[in-house]
């Protein structure tokens, strides 16, 4: 998709949400000339799901925006996305946060991370089940270089999107019941929920970061 259109579509969702959400550019598969394009029109996040990717348009993206990653997180690439990302949006491992906070000890850093929640309990999906989800915090909080700043879901494939709406709705209640309770190291900051086809809900139910990817830059190639 060319620059102006891109420029043009994040201006418009931007004028659409409240000012609270963060609008997160998911770029996977984009050029660092579309990435760009997204920062020009007002994009402040970036958000990539593979560290290959992340390397290659990383040093030609407009330096200012925070990225996130939002992909499937494995060990052997922790060491390299403690260094390029400011959150991590996806743990749902102790092994890999046992990782994270080992690298993150190495270069003197604090890492923010979402948990993310398996909210409709899928077998196949990444995270945590919503009822394990306070006992995995208790035990990623005990790492002093990571720092849980809230949480992730992306909730199951719906036929028709109102469907999605309990699952957002559970992550949302998970999020205040969490917030009301002071475990060290964290601070629930962060609900990350909603993408392209259900952004507009995931808002209503709560969320302050939607990840945004085909209404910005078009369908993947």
């Amino acid at each position: 998709m060319e620059r102006e259109k891109i420029i043009q579509n994040v201006k418009k969702i931007l004028s659409e949400i409240p000012s609270s959400v963060t609008l997160l550019a998911a770029c996977k598969s984009r050029t660092a000339q579309e990435i760009n394009a997204a920062i020009e029109g007002g994009i402040k996040v970036i958000g990539e799901n593979y560290l290959q990717e992340t390397l290659k348009v990383y040093p030609l993206v407009r330096k200012g925006v925070e990225w996130h990653f939002i992909g499937h997180l494995q060990r052997n690439k922790v060491k390299k996305i403690v260094k390029i990302f400011d959150i991590i949006e996806t743990l749902d491992d102790l092994k890999i946060a046992e990782e994270i906070d080992k690298r993150c000890v190495q270069i003197g850093k604090v890492m923010p991370v979402l948990i993310e929640v398996n909210s409709a309990k899928e077998s196949q999906k990444a995270g945590i089940f919503p009822e394990e989800v306070e006992d995995f915090i208790l035990e990623v909080s005990k790492f002093k270089n990571i720092k849980v700043s809230g949480l992730m879901t992306m909730g199951p494939l719906v036929s028709n999107i109102e469907e999605i709406r309990p699952f957002f709705k559970l992550t949302k209640s998970l999020f205040d019941s969490l917030k009301t309770k002071s475990i060290k190291n964290v601070e629930m900051k962060y609900l990350s929920m909603g993408m392209t086809d259900s952004y507009k809900i995931a808002i209503e139910e709560g969320a302050n970061i939607i990840r945004i990817g085909t209404k910005i830059f078009g369908p993947r190639k």
